[in-house]
């Protein structure tokens, strides 16, 4: 092994460990929390909220992911939220799905960074970096051309990515996962849909690309991705639904996809009733120029999410997921909980 064999081995020596909701008891921390003041308080609220979601039999509960908090060890808070039934649907960037889980689902690792250590001597070694993690990136490009083998075996003809997904779920359910229990298999397995409608924002992109260039200089026909299919299937969902409540993990695109829903079905002339429960975990506020950092509150007169169980957690989500997540998974709603499995509405 050369030197630059060492360094790149002695940088992604350390992995990322997934915390696991199931292992600890959050609820003495949010019932101290509830009677505290300022972003405790409202974690506590943001808790609250979740469980009567939960507990509302005629509830449909929503998650919605953005940014990086998969790859920073949240990935199987998410997954297990959907395997015991807290989670219905999942609205993602393509990130979160496809460079953070199915990345892992393929036996690959995120790693916890060094310090200072320059960037250009990570881009010479191709390591990527988000914040304080690590990815390989020859690993993702290994991603990314499992991505266009599974597409080129499929029927050419456009997909919404909620189809893709399952079709990607249902790949490594067939034992292909070199990992097994990955959220993208874990929501196949549950009939929970998974939507990205920026789908192509990642490795996901870059696999289909390549498989687009090879079928056009070949003329043949190729697979696309259709995101209108994505929002109407979504609606689909949602007036199926009825009653739903958004856990929504940063802001961005998912945020305002999910509940676009509610307007959507209103212009079809469908009744559908705005997001009941609704809390949002975000660093974005009010002072960055409504760069994902609309309010709940300012959803209520777009006619999107009520106000009355609504909370903003303005926290980095991975010091506060790992404790709503466990509150709701040892107060035990889920135990009672019908799954919805929305899947059943495109089988």
């Amino acid at each position: 092994m050369n030197a630059e064999t060492n360094r790149k081995a002695e940088l992604l020596s350390k992995t990322v460990e997934h915390v696991d909701i199931a292992a600890y008891d959050a609820r003495p921390v949010i019932d101290a929390m509830r009677k505290m003041s300022f972003t405790s308080r409202d974690t506590a609220r943001a808790a609250d909220i979740l469980s009567m979601a939960i507990e509302d039999k005629d509830c449909s509960v929503w998650l919605t992911l953005a940014g990086s908090t998969s790859a920073a060890g949240c990935m199987h808070v998410y997954r297990d939220m959907i395997r015991y039934g807290m989670i219905d649907a999942v609205v993602a960037t393509g990130a979160s799905i496809i460079d953070m889980d199915f990345f892992e689902a393929l036996g690959f690792k995120h790693y916890q960074a060094q310090a200072n250590v320059d960037d250009r001597d990570l881009r010479a070694l191709y390591i990527d970096r988000i914040y304080d993690t690590y990815i390989d990136e020859e690993e993702l490009q290994a991603c990314d051309h499992a991505i266009k083998d599974i597409t080129d075996s499929l029927e050419p003809r456009p997909y919404s990515s909620r189809e893709f997904i399952w079709e990607i779920g249902k790949w490594l359910a067939a034992g292909n996962a070199k990992k097994p229990g990955s959220l993208i298999q874990t929501a196949y397995e549950e009939g929970a849909p998974i939507f990205c409608p920026a789908f192509t924002d990642s490795s996901a992109g870059f696999g289909l690309v390549k498989h687009q260039v090879e079928r056009i200089k070949a003329k043949k026909p190729y697979v696309t991705i259709d995101s209108v299919a994505d929002f109407r299937e979504l609606t689909d969902v949602k007036i199926a639904a009825g009653t739903t409540g958004l856990f929504m993990v940063g802001g961005g695109v998912p945020k305002n996809f999910a509940q676009d829903t509610v307007v959507c079905a209103e212009i079809l002339g469908l009744e559908a009733e705005m997001h009941k429960y609704a809390v949002q975990i975000t660093v974005a506020d009010v002072r960055d120029g409504a760069c994902s950092s609309s309010t709940l509150k300012e959803a209520c007169s777009w006619g999107k999410v009520d106000v009355t169980f609504e909370q903003m957690v303005f926290a980095e989500a991975t010091t506060v997921v790992p404790l709503i997540g466990s509150d709701a998974y040892h107060r035990g709603a889920w135990k009672t909980r019908e799954k919805r499995r929305w899947a059943k509405l495109f089988a």
